[in-house]
């Protein structure tokens, strides 16, 4: 297949069935020989790509500071995007190493962070990625030992933040692209780490595929088949996720454990996954989930068990798996609770006072100023309703409140008696009618 505008064009037209129609096209440039070509090529499109309404067309250049050349690349890009009438931004990341990951993957984290960062509903952020790019995708994975989502490769179409992350030359070989690029006098650059063979890919790249391909030149395009084939059932798997996890419940944060053993252990599995992948949390390794197999669902039910990897953790309470980050909210600063808003920190929502309530905190208590804490240990507390005053701990128990959300909560002080716990319970001696409703907005699943 060659490859050049109207080609691209084409290819537009076909994603928008998956993607929805574009309200930007967003380019990932490396100012490299593939996107050097499809910039190229949607300059000559022209902002009429598909033959709708004009969509604006942006490039966006990652400086990864990772090469001493890095600023100069930059420079490259800036002169190119405008030399072709397109719009251009240059962006510099840092690249965090401590997380664990190696340089490729800390780097490709980076880089997706800062591109989701720049779009806006609708965008659709365009990667050069090709057909030999898919092979080599599809044979990392293979020996990485990951199941049919990861065989299938790299998609055409997938969400990424408000946007979509989409890929139009999947289908294109590399040399139709030089092709292209050769036929257009185009001026691209080569970055040195890509001949560098410590890196995985770049390994396979040029001593593992030009073997294959003196058997089977069309290797690429056979590697494309099973990666479509591993595609396929990757979606049957996920429809299989979302039927079981209606089946049990509905909720991917919470998967009730008689609902999971009524199932296959192969669909426990697969379920899991599934509900992992619905929230957004990296996926586990195959010894991660055996643990939470073999350690954590069989766990008493007085037990709670806690499996953690680098992007997420499961737990056990009572009957139930809860599906979690990695790192969850530990503390929050004491500080003066006003009529103002009340941020609580990363992941912890805010404390609002909403006056005028049929029943609430009393306008008095304001007078003496009010306190947010963190709980200690020991407070006690009488509630509307209740007869006497109870130990928080006895409350937050029969509340079912999860265990490591306890010490989590924001307490309400007047001087030194607690007034409120969050917007659970209310003073019966702080109450007045009407009064000031505690809301706490964006608050973090307590059950």
């Amino acid at each position: 297949m060659t490859f050049g505008p109207a080609i691209l064009a084409s290819r537009l037209a076909e994603l928008e069935t998956q993607a929805g129609t574009a309200s930007r096209y967003v380019v990932a440039f490396s100012g490299g020989l593939d996107s050097s070509a499809l910039l190229h090529c949607f300059a000559e499109l022209g902002p009429h790509a598909t033959g709708g309404d004009p969509v604006p067309l942006l490039a966006i250049y990652i400086d990864h500071g990772l090469h001493v050349e890095s600023a100069a690349w930059s420079e490259h890009c800036a002169a190119f995007a405008r030399q072709h009438g397109v719009e251009f931004r240059a962006i510099r990341v840092d690249v965090d190493l401590r997380a664990g990951l190696g340089l490729e993957a800390a780097a490709r984290d980076a880089r997706y962070t800062a591109l989701q960062g720049e779009l806006r509903p609708g965008d659709w952020l365009i990667s050069a990625h090709h057909r030999g790019d898919q092979a080599e995708t599809l044979l990392l994975n293979l020996v990485r030992g990951s199941g049919p989502a990861g065989i299938a490769g790299i998609g055409a179409v997938r969400p990424l933040g408000p946007g979509k992350l989409v890929r139009p030359l999947l289908g294109i070989d590399q040399a139709a692209i030089r092709d292209y690029a050769t036929a257009n006098a185009l001026n691209w650059l080569d970055d040195p780490s890509n001949s560098d063979r410590r890196f995985d890919r770049n390994f396979l790249r040029h001593e593992i595929v030009p073997v294959l391909q003196t058997r089977w030149p069309d290797i690429a395009q056979r590697l494309q088949r099973s990666a479509s084939h591993a595609g396929e059932a990757s979606e049957l798997l996920t429809e299989l996720g979302r039927i079981d996890l209606r089946a049990i419940g509905g909720r991917p944060r919470r998967l009730d454990i008689d609902g999971l053993m009524s199932l296959s252990l192969a669909r426990r599995k697969n379920l899991i996954r599934f509900a992992i992948s619905e929230l957004g949390l990296a996926t586990p390794s195959t010894g991660i989930l055996d643990r939470v197999i073999n350690e954590v669902i069989p766990a008493r039910m007085d037990a709670q068990p806690n499996v953690v990897w680098p992007g997420g953790s499961i737990r056990r309470y009572r009957n139930a798996l809860y599906l979690l980050p990695e790192k969850l909210p530990h503390s929050i600063a004491t500080s003066p609770l006003s009529k103002d808003e009340l941020p609580l920190g990363p992941g912890m929502g805010r404390l609002v006072l909403c006056g005028g309530a049929d029943s609430g905190l009393s306008e008095a208590l304001f007078r003496d100023g009010l306190t947010v804490k963190q709980r200690r240990g020991g407070e006690e507390i009488k509630p509307k309703g209740q007869a006497h005053t109870r130990k928080l701990k006895k409350l937050l128990q029969e509340e079912g409140i999860l265990p490591w959300m306890r010490d989590c909560l924001p307490l309400v002080y007047a001087g030194d008696r607690l007034v409120a716990v969050a917007d659970l319970w209310i003073a019966a001696d702080a109450i007045t009618e009407p009064g000031y409703a505690l809301r706490w907005i964006d608050r973090p699943a307590l059950h």
